[in-house]
């Protein structure tokens, strides 16, 4: 040992470390080990190796070798029996500064090893019910097509796996078809399910009642039935289309992306209409019924925020405007406008929805 350059605090240092200690010369001979390892292993001075951990040749991958060849920190992750260490082979110099040595270092990592272990397959879980939630969400959106005089069709994604945007056409009796959007705030796994409680609670509420404000009221009710905290809420377009009649009667509560009408003559208008977002900042709540006739082949655009408020590279809004400019190309509209987002708008970073309904 007397090429070692360790002194006296060196080494004491090294004794009382809680790692495995040992200086390998070139030929794989151990010429030290501390304290800690040689009460684990026994007295392996003297012996090579690969022997203390009764294996009959060198590593495949033997990083104290190249440690000695090139004067490099090599590192690497071991095995040994049903431990995991991680080994950190470190130069050691002679007066003339020749590397004649390396000093290994073993980190017992085995409980990080097990915990990461665990963590992944909960993360694989995690990810496993994400996915199925996902496809469930998509599930429950309306199938495209006919409803009761209306035909369907729509864009959807989410910024996400699980969207806070959400829409929905329902029937309510022979005359009436119930037509809403949603955007719940945040995204993930709680704006997902709240978007599972507007649905069913509006198709239940829909059933007993014609009346929009009641219909919202009690949905409002049925809200804060549920006690959650103030930053959960959210905002929802309501209408009521009648076959017979033509007429559309509707309410807004909180929804800040007015629904666009596009008539068949290609006129533009949009639904003005103000009301509060379904939270629990509010006790009693009350909304203003708007109506108007629609005719055939006349179509209702409803969307969230996500659509106008995307931005390009230079920070800017794709806006009400550009919206409407998709809409009134030529082809087929929601291609048009697919494309119109998405060249905009490289990365989106919210959720965004569009439902485009027409009159038949």
């Amino acid at each position: 040992m007397e090429n070692i350059q360790l002194d006296k605090s060196q080494l004491g240092i090294v004794d009382g470390m809680i790692d495995w200690v040992r200086v390998v010369d070139k030929n794989n001979t151990v010429l030290y080990a501390n304290k800690k390892m040689k009460e684990d292993l026994g007295d392996i001075v003297g012996r090579r190796c690969y022997e203390v951990f009764c294996i009959d040749k060198n590593c495949d991958c033997c990083i104290s070798k190249s440690t000695i060849a090139n004067g490099s920190i090599m590192k690497k992750e071991a095995s040994i029996g049903d431990r995991t260490f991680m080994v950190i082979s470190s130069p050691m110099w002679d007066k003339a500064g020749k590397t004649i040595c390396s000093v290994e270092v073993f980190r017992d990592i085995t409980k990080e090893k097990d915990l990461a272990k665990k963590i992944k397959e909960k993360n694989r879980k995690m990810s496993d019910d994400i996915k199925f939630a996902r496809n469930m969400q998509i599930r429950m959106l309306p199938p495209k097509g006919m409803y009761n005089g209306l035909s369907i069709d729509y864009l959807y994604e989410s910024s996400e796996s699980l969207s806070g945007d959400f829409f929905d056409v329902f029937k309510i009796d022979e005359e009436n078809t119930g037509v809403y959007i949603c955007d719940v705030v945040g995204h993930g796994v709680t704006a997902s399910l709240l978007t599972v409680f507007v649905r069913q609670s509006l198709r239940t509420i829909a059933k007993g009642t014609m009346s929009l404000n009641k219909i919202m009221k009690e949905l409002h009710k049925t809200f804060l039935a549920l006690n959650l905290d103030y930053d959960k809420y959210f905002s929802v377009f309501l209408g009521v289309y009648n076959k017979t009649t033509h007429e559309f009667s509707y309410v807004n509560a909180g929804h800040n992306s007015e629904p666009i009408l596009l008539r068949k003559d290609g006129d533009i208008s949009l639904l003005n209409s103000k009301g509060y977002p379904i939270a629990n900042i509010f006790d009693n709540v009350k909304y203003d019924v708007s109506m108007l006739n629609l005719n055939i082949g006349d179509k209702l655009f409803l969307y969230t925020d996500g659509i106008t408020e995307a931005k390009n590279e230079a920070n800017q809004q794709y806006g009400t405007d550009s919206l409407i400019n998709a809409i009134q190309m030529e082809g087929n509209i929601l291609n048009n406008l697919k494309t119109s987002i998405n060249e905009y708008c490289k990365i989106h970073k919210d959720d965004y929805a569009v439902l485009m309904v027409e009159i038949i």
